[in-house]
């Protein structure tokens, strides 16, 4: 006789597990603790075989007998619904083992070695905060152009246009990595080309105006800061690296008697060489008496660690100037490579090297950290020599 509901819900436990049956191989089985479980008991191959069909009260009367007409419908097919329902579960867990969020991880923990720390956190910051909340539980090969354009939006639409591109040219990152290592068959991010519109890209501001450049360099001079934020002030500009490797600057790189800095470009981990003007070495020996027992050359409050990433552009300041509109610290690279070229007639190719950017040659090569050194050497002295001239004529003429 099939069962009721009724029957389902009142049947109480026993001192023996209890079966009552519905019909088509159909029962429910109850434990004498209370749990009631639905089975199918059907012949597969000659063999006696059951398989669960869920858990009452989740899975209710009505349920069960459509998971068990389902089975049976698999059992015309000569499909064993025991094995299919395993090949289910596979398929489901390696699915959730290739979602989008498992893989970016993945693709994460393998590149970030060798990015800047910084940057490193900014990307996955990212990801957790924009992408994964969407995207992360969804098997990344199931993932399609609408689906990542929706989340880019998402991110658009509160007007942070710069990070819905990063976020969408990261995703590309980590579909080519599943599509690398055989997870997917191709990378959406591509097909939305075009559907976030374009950057308007802000320079980062520079002061290239060789009479405002002096009027800056005698501003430095005068900073009622900390020796130590001066002396990065006052190499930011004869050196013009990227701020935060000044910043991070190690007294083990350099060889003073050589006039020499040596260390790893923050993007590119390859080593970059700065040849060193007299006047760069004069203030250098200066802060090593200070500092030159310590890791870094410019520490912070706490000693074992470099100052602050915003103290160059808070000195900036504090002399006042708008780090937005007239100077930052990453000006200071633009104004080496405008007066260099513009007023001193550098090639480009020698600012290039010493900028650390990447510069195609006629062997293809990129960055090469030896290449044009002794053209280098003597622009950097003339460089140094050309800001002490600035510096030192109120009016100021090349």
């Amino acid at each position: 006789m099939p069962l009721t509901d009724t029957a389902v819900r009142n049947t109480k436990p026993g001192e023996k597990p209890i079966r009552l049956f519905d019909g088509g191989g159909l029962y429910l089985e109850i434990s004498t603790a209370g749990g009631k479980w639905w089975r199918l008991k059907y012949r597969f191959g000659g063999k006696e075989k059951r398989i669960s069909l869920g858990v009452y009260p989740d899975v209710g009367l009505k349920d069960a007998r459509e998971r068990r007409d389902a089975a049976r419908k698999l059992l015309a097919n000569g499909v064993d619904p025991g094995e299919a329902k395993k090949a289910r579960k596979a398929a489901s867990e390696e699915r959730a083992a290739n979602s989008f969020e498992v893989i970016a991880r993945e693709w994460f923990a393998k590149y970030a070695p060798g990015w800047a720390p910084g940057h490193a956190d900014k990307i996955i910051q990212r990801l957790q905060r924009d992408v994964f909340p969407w995207l992360g539980g969804r098997p990344i090969a199931d993932i399609a152009a609408p689906e990542l354009l929706t989340v880019v939006r998402r991110i658009e639409e509160r007007g942070a246009h710069d990070t819905a591109h990063r976020a969408l040219q990261n995703c590309g990152q980590v579909f080519r990595y599943a599509v690398a290592t055989g997870r997917a068959q191709r990378d959406p991010s591509g097909d939305l080309r075009g559907a976030l519109p374009p950057l308007k890209h802000e320079h980062y501001a520079a002061i290239t105006d060789p009479s405002q450049v002096g009027e800056l360099l005698r501003a430095i001079d005068g900073f009622q800061g900390t020796f130590i934020v001066k002396c990065a002030l006052m190499l930011a500009p004869m050196l013009f690296v990227r701020p935060g490797e000044l910043r991070m600057a190690e007294w083990s790189g350099f060889n003073l008697d050589k006039a020499e800095w040596r260390y790893l470009v923050t993007k590119t981990k390859t080593e970059h060489l700065v040849p060193l003007s007299s006047q760069a070495v004069a203030i250098l020996r200066e802060l090593h008496a200070l500092t030159g027992r310590r890791q870094h050359v410019f520490p912070g409050r706490d000693p074992h660690k470099p100052m602050s990433g915003a103290a160059i552009n808070a000195a900036l300041r504090r002399m006042g100037y708008d780090t937005k509109t007239e100077i930052t610290g990453h000006g200071f690279r633009a104004m080496a490579r405008t007066i260099l070229h513009e007023e001193l007639h550098v090639k480009p190719e020698v600012i290039e090297h010493q900028l650390a950017h990447r510069v195609p040659d006629a062997l293809g090569t990129a960055y090469n950290r030896t290449k044009f050194l002794r053209e280098r050497r003597i622009m950097m002295q003339q460089w140094a020599d050309q800001l002490d001239q600035l510096k030192a004529s109120p009016v100021n003429s090349i």
